[in-house]
């Protein structure tokens, strides 16, 4: 998520979608008035056609194969465009995958 345009997102290109480390939920009690990880996102998200997975603190990823995993304790929140978010159990694949 940069606060600048990269050239590209292409990167080493190990998964096909983007990586949001150490997400945050929204806290509702919060008196900070920047914006949230999430509004980020889906501002992200207006543009740009990459999926993003919001990685908890404590969770990681996995590639096998064609295959991404999620591992760790936390679940993971996934993003894309026109679609309401996603949780992911740890265990359980993220959609996409690798390329």
């Amino acid at each position: 998520m940069p606060i600048v345009q990269p050239r590209s997102f292409e990167a080493l290109a190990l998964v096909d979608f983007q990586i949001s480390p150490h997400y945050l939920d929204p806290d509702p009690a919060s008196v900070h008035m920047g914006e949230t990880q999430e509004e980020r996102i889906l501002q992200f998200l207006e543009e740009n056609d990459a999926p993003v997975v919001g990685l908890r603190e404590g969770g990681w990823i996995r590639i096998e194969g064609d295959t991404a995993t999620l591992g760790g304790s936390p679940p993971a929140r996934v993003f894309a465009r026109g679609r309401a978010p996603l949780e992911v159990k740890p265990g359980e694949a993220l959609p996409g995958g690798s390329p």
